[in-house]
């Protein structure tokens, strides 16, 4: 059984048991979250799709950690400026394992 979830903005395709990192919730290590906005629902050929969300379906997940993302470089360059920027960025995140879907 597969289903469509929506959080932080972004939709991610998941199944039971799947580890997923998604954008940074505001929860601890080993606390559960349950996801309301799913989108859809596939389980064999049997595939349910919400306008926009299906109605009474969840997913429930358990949070394993938090952490930063590796460290991506911003580099500015004007030619024959003088101008020069340079800047990082660690995206936090948020580790997540799937556990059941219900429909």
């Amino acid at each position: 059984m597969h289903a469509i979830i929506e959080t932080g903005g972004k939709q991610y395709t998941v199944a039971e048991g799947d580890v997923v990192y998604i954008e940074k919730l505001d929860l601890n290590a080993g606390d559960k979250i349950k996801f309301d906005h799913v989108l859809a629902v596939l389980d064999g050929d049997n595939a349910t799709f919400g306008t926009p969300v299906v109605e009474g379906a969840s997913v429930e997940a358990t949070v394993e950690k938090n952490g930063k993302g590796k460290k991506i470089r911003i580099f500015k360059y004007n030619a024959k400026k003088g101008y020069r920027k340079r800047q990082g960025h660690r995206q936090p995140y948020t580790k997540v394992t799937i556990g059941k879907i219900s429909a």
